[in-house]
């Protein structure tokens, strides 16, 4: 059994946001995002489950609001400052960093973040072990998760749903 990867201390901060492709929750343990999740995406808040969460305007939180207004505005938002800290396995923590390196406005395959991963992890992952930890991407849209696609171009699997990863990759004018 696996065991269960969680935001570790005794509360996380959240606040809820509008945006063009629904609400995002944002998530922090008071000095970095732990999490953004759309609304209604697969495995929302899971890393915090069993914490008791309070409603915040953390100084964080109004970094990152002002990231994504720059990035939903369609311009090519400023280099990320932002203190990232997504709860997950080594391997996870892995393929989440891999996925910070796709430039704003590119893709990559599953196939691809998985041979990025490859020298890191010491072992070639599969492309369909690297999709399992894209899909667990806690930090949605600023970990770009939304940048995999298939190998042969096809748009694919997004935990927040399809049609919003196509919305974010005609944002960043990525012919689909």
């Amino acid at each position: 059994m696996r065991k269960k990867e969680t935001v570790t201390g005794n509360c996380c901060y959240i606040k809820t946001i509008p945006s063009p492709v629904g609400a995002l929750t944002l998530a922090s343990d008071g000095e970095n995002l732990v999490g953004l999740w759309i609304e209604n995406q697969k495995h929302f808040m899971k890393t915090l489950e069993n914490l008791s969460c309070t409603d915040s305007d953390l100084p964080l939180f109004d970094k990152v609001k002002k990231w994504l207004e720059e990035y939903f505005s369609g311009r090519t938002p400023s280099p990320l400052d932002l203190p990232l800290k997504p709860n997950g396995s080594e391997y996870r923590q892995t393929i989440w960093k891999a996925l910070l390196n796709i430039p704003y406005g590119q893709t990559r395959s599953y196939g691809e973040i998985a041979g990025e991963a490859s020298p890191l992890t010491g072992k070639r992952p599969s492309a369909r072990a690297a999709g399992g930890a894209i899909a667990h991407n806690p930090i949605s849209i600023i970990i770009p998760c939304h940048r995999v696609i298939g190998t042969d171009g096809s748009i694919t699997g997004y935990a927040g749903g399809i049609e919003i990863k196509k919305k974010l990759l005609e944002l960043e004018g990525v012919r689909i």
